[in-house]
Formats: C-alpha cells, structure tokens, sequence
C-alpha cells in the first residue's frame, strides 16, 4: 500500500462501452467517502464514431485527493483502457506522464485480425518507450464468466478493479449501483453487482500494489454534481418558473435535470423548435411577470442575438446560460473554450449593455443563478451567466446549501399602478425604473423594440435617443458601484499577476502556488463580473510589474513571427481589461479543447518570471496544448 494525498485516474473505451458512467460513479462515490474530486468527461465529437479510433475515444478523468480538489490536475497516475488506441488520443493531449500505469484489455494479442495484433504489439513497444507501465489485464474473459455480453459489463467490472486498488467500501458502492440501475430492475442490478464484485476480487488476486488516501474529516452536509446539475438546482432555487431552450451540447442536460425536476417546485420545461423561438418565449413569459431562463451555448447564443437586443430596449427581465464550448461554427461541441465573452458582451445591434457573470466552480453554477434572477428583475434586463464544458460535465464536491427564503422571486405585483407613474420613468442618477406587469389596472403600455421614450411611444428624436441610451448604461454604472473589488490569491504586490475567469481559476490557483512555494513573487485574481467589471482593477493592477490573463480562447504570443505588435490579436479578457485599464496587459492562451492542467500553467508562469522549472516536475502534458 502507497499511501497518497492526490491520485488522477482515467477510464477510457470505445464510446457506447460505459466508461464514462463508470467514471462518474468512481467519482460519486469518491465523494461519497470524503475526498475531494474533479471528474473531466472525455467525449468524441461524433455520435458515432469507429471502434478502435483516437476519434472514438470516450471515458472519464477522476481526480481525487485529501483536501478540496479544484482542477483535473496534470498526468495521470492510473488509466483503465479497453484497447489500445483509444489510449492515442489521450497521449495526443498529453494526459500520461512516466510511470504512468495502464490496466489494458489484453483480447486484442489473440485478435482473428492480424492487423490488430500488430497494432497491439506495436502499440506496447511505444507505450514502454514513453515510460509507461502497462498491465495487460484479460477484461473480456472474466466478464464472460458473469454475463454473456462483455461489452455491456466491462465498464462495471473495472469499476470494481479500481475500488479495490484503492481500497473502496464495496458495501457502499453497491447502494449507488442500486441507485444508478434501479429503473432497470432487480435481475439488472444483482449482474451489475456480481460484475463489480469479480472486478474487485481478480485486482485483490492479481494485483500487488494498492493506494490509500486519507481522508480528512469535514463538518456539515455536501453534495457532488456536476455544473449542468448545479445551475438546474439554482434556477429551482431562484423561483424561476420556466426554462425555455433547444437542445445543444453541452447544455442540454440542465434541461434533462429540469425535466425531471422542475415540476417539484412548479416550473416547466419548453422544448421550442430551435433557439430563437426559444428565446422569444422566455422572453413572453418574463413580460408576464415571473423571469424565465433560457440555456444555450455558442452557436445558440448567436442565433439568440437579436431577441437579446429587443430584451434589452425593451428592457424585459431575462436571465441566459451559455456553456461555452469550442468554436467557430459547430466547432468542437464536445470541448471546452472560452471563446464567447466578447459575443456575450457586444453581439447585437447598436449599444446593448447588459450583465454578464462568470462562475469559476461548479457551486458557482448553482449561488450565480439566484443572483443572476435577481439582478434581471432589479436591472430590468438580461443578464448572461458564461459557464463552460468543463463546469458542465466536470463533478465535484461541496457544501450543501441551505435554502433561503429570500432566494425566491416575490409573487407577481397586481396592485394598481400608479397612472402618473411612465413606463421608463428612467432615473436620472441610477437608470433604473419601476416595471409595469400586465393585468396591474392602469399598467398598460405599448412594448416595442424601437427607440421609445419614458412613455413606451416610438420615437425618433434624436435628444430621446441619446436619453434613452444614456439611462440603459447608466445601470451598469449601478450596478458596478455594489460590487466589490476581487479577492487577490496570493500577495497584494509582486512580479507579476495573472487575471483569469471562469472554469481556468482552480488550475492558475494552483500554479501559483507552486511557483510562489520556490520563491516566486506573482499572484492571481478570478474575475466574477465581467460587465460591469468589478471595482478597484487598475488599482491592483498598478501594484504589479506585469499582469497577464490566462485563458482557454485565441490569442497570438508576443513574439509570433510576422505578426506586429500593432495587429497582434490578444486573448478576450486581456483585450476587455486593455480597454477599460489601459495597462499594457499580456495574456497567454491555449484552444486545444481540453482544461488547462496545473502544470502546464506553472511552465509558463515560471518562463515569464525567470524562475527554472521544478525539479522532477512532469510537463509532459504540454505537448498536447500546441506549445
């Protein structure tokens, strides 16, 4: 027994062979005992993809530990594989390191195919090149000796191998396999947990080396699920009653979650026939009173564009989750990018502003959907929640929240409106106004996307356009001065700090960390609100040397060959910060599809402050983000 504070273990198969639910059950349940983790699913873009293909490869990464786990971490130490070339595409992205040991599905040496034997054998010789150490494991015929069908039980008998390496209460993963095959029946169940119990005894027989991590004791209840699930539970938690979208990967199981839910608290799911239809219907019912939410990624959010700007002139209360994911176009659906905060900021006609906030952990997902309601209605507009694919697919663990009263939207306001009392009687100082319901007596108003004055009436005078636009941004402005500046992660002043938001704080935290352990002087900020921005950014800023993001969209580094300074194209959150600071902020980004690891972020962290690499530190991973 090895014992460790932290361990990475993936699952990986051919997609349709179950690794990636047995995946999300190792990290249930590792949740279930006391760790920390953070599970990435690894999903092809194709539905279908070929069996034995890098294209096909899909599966989990667990990361489990002692403390609080934040980010996917860097190498792996454990990798379960069905077949060899599967393993390809995860070496492509540099997920393995030296040592990194792999449980391999060893049919594929006595395969009819002669072709696939040589794969298989050639395969090894790399792999033990690379440093791996491979255990070559007959999956298929101790399957066989449980059920009749390997391929629909190899992913629970290798569920049991890998509790049993670390050491796994069997009696508590059989209550989950109940709970995940109960709609299957009894019959279902006891194969599964006869395949788990053979997967569990063949690794106690045949293995001779396990790990054990401590577990630290914690005080109060939590839950662990993944940031599609948590933003669900949050717009339950919001009072909201309506989630109206179309299906698109990777947001569409918030809608699923919903679906089986929602109904508990009195909301109901629209599946409209595509993304505008469902955007103008959430947008009908929040005029009626009560804020709908519609959930979209990308491409959705560019086909919602339009009715966002009439949400905006009209100033109708709405509240829009993006799940980002890779692009342009349909780009890569089933990766995780940062690409869509500019769209989120500036995609529609004219000035539109509106909110836009950013979760960085999956409990975000959930306690930024109560918020992001609240601010809909007291703003009188939308409001953009940007999450990404490593939040929506990603679990987690933490504390379970205790619901609040006050976390619930207010019935609908029907006492009689005050005739003196315009439809946009706009602030002056605040932009805001009191919003008229219909069915309030004395409340009705004409509703028109075109420029309009306090009244609701078209018009096209050119001091009321310019009024009107004026008081609209004056919210933000509002807004901006009840936020409170961020929370810097290390020291006030330094070398160098790096600006980061969403999903990439947990790993930037924890490349900090590192490098400030071996003397670096550098810090870090995650940014929450990104329109308005939060307060005192200069002001940090100006304590700092340098100050750099880090993000997952485009961007091209300083020294790119042809390209001027003056053209240089910079990452979205630096060009955002450029703008509205003027500090000459660098940035450095990666769009290889996959969460920016620790260690990656650390090399370079260590590059731009001089400081040399750690010692016997892995980057191995690096060559799989194009660098």
């Amino acid at each position: 027994m090895t014992t460790v504070d932290q361990h990475v273990v993936e699952i990986v198969c051919d997609s349709g062979e179950g690794a990636q639910t047995a995946g999300q059950m190792f990290g249930t349940i590792s949740a279930r005992m006391g760790y920390g983790v953070w599970t990435v699913e690894i999903i092809p873009a194709e539905i279908e993809p070929p069996n034995r293909s890098r294209a096909g490869a899909s599966g989990n990464r667990i990361r489990i530990g002692t403390q609080p786990i934040i980010n996917m971490g860097d190498s792996a130490d454990i990798v379960l594989a069905f077949n060899e070339q599967v393993l390809y595409s995860r070496i492509d992205v540099g997920a393995f390191g030296r040592g990194t040991r792999i449980f391999l599905e060893n049919k594929w040496a006595t395969d009819p195919d002669e072709g696939i034997r040589k794969d298989y054998a050639d395969a090894l010789a790399d792999f033990e090149k690379r440093g791996y150490v491979v255990y070559e494991v007959p999956m298929e015929v101790e399957c066989l000796k449980v059920v009749a069908d390997a391929r629909r039980g190899k992913n629970i008998w290798n569920l049991g191998l890998l509790c049993a390496l670390y050491q796994y209460d069997p009696a508590l993963v059989g209550a989950e396999l109940e709970k995940k095959f109960q709609r299957k029946g009894t019959k279902v169940i006891e194969a599964n947990k006869d395949l788990f119990k053979a997967g569990y005894e063949w690794c106690q027989e045949n293995v001779d080396f396990g790990f054990q991590v401590p577990v630290q004791p914690s005080e109060g209840q939590s839950v662990v699920m993944n940031g599609n699930t948590a933003a669900a539970l949050g717009i339950m938690a919001a009072g909201m009653d309506l989630c109206s979208m179309y299906p698109i990967t990777p947001a569409t199981s918030v809608s699923h979650y919903l679906a089986a839910a929602f109904q508990r608290t009195g909301g109901v799911v629209h599946q409209a026939e595509d993304e505008i239809a469902a955007i103008g219907f959430a947008i009908g019912a929040s005029y009626a009173g009560k804020t709908a939410v519609t959930v979209t990624s990308g491409p959705g959010l560019a086909l919602k564009t339009e009715f966002i700007g009439l949400a905006v002139m009209s100033e109708i209360p709405l509240v829009i989750v993006v799940v980002q994911r890779g692009g342009p176009s349909t780009g890569l659906p089933t990766r995780v990018e940062q690409g869509d905060l500019l769209a989120s900021l500036y995609a529609a006609p004219g000035d539109a502003p509106k909110i836009v906030m950013a979760p960085t952990t999956i409990a975000e997902c959930f306690h930024f959907m109560i918020t992001a309601r609240k601010l809909a209605e007291a703003y009188r507009g939308p409001v953009i929640v940007l999450t990404d694919a490593n939040l929506a697919t990603g679990q987690t663990l933490f504390e379970r929240p205790v619901v609040e009263e006050s976390w619930f939207a207010p019935p609908v306001d029907q006492s009689d409106w005050q005739p003196d009392v315009k439809p946009y009687a706009w602030d002056d100082d605040t932009g805001l106004s009191p919003r008229p319901i219909p069915g309030q007596r004395d409340g009705s108003y004409v509703l028109t996307g075109l420029a309009h004055d306090e009244n609701s009436r078209i018009a096209y005078d050119s001091d009321i356009n310019q009024r009107s636009m004026n008081r609209r941004s004056r919210k933000l402005h509002t807004l901006h001065k009840s936020l409170k500046p961020p929370v810097v992660h290390g020291d006030d002043s330094g070398d160098l700090l790096v600006v980061s938001w969403g999903s990439t704080g947990g790993a930037i935290e924890e490349a900090v960390d590192r490098v400030r352990a071996d003397g670096g002087k550098l810090s870090c900020v995650s940014l929450r609100f990104l329109s308005p921005l939060e307060p005192g950014l200069k002001e940090i800023f100006d304590r700092f040397k340098k100050v750099m993001t880090i993000e997952i969209n485009y961007s091209e580094p300083a020294d790119e060959p042809g390209i001027p300074e003056a053209n240089r194209r910079y990452s979205q959150l630096a060009w955002l910060l450029r703008a509205t600071t003027l500090v000459d902020i660098d940035c450095w980004s990666r769009v290889s599809g996959i969460p920016l690891p620790p260690g990656v972020i650390e090399a370079e962290l260590r590059r731009r402050i001089n400081l040399k690499p750690r010692s016997g530190a892995d980057v191995r991973i690096e060559a799989g983000l194009g660098s």
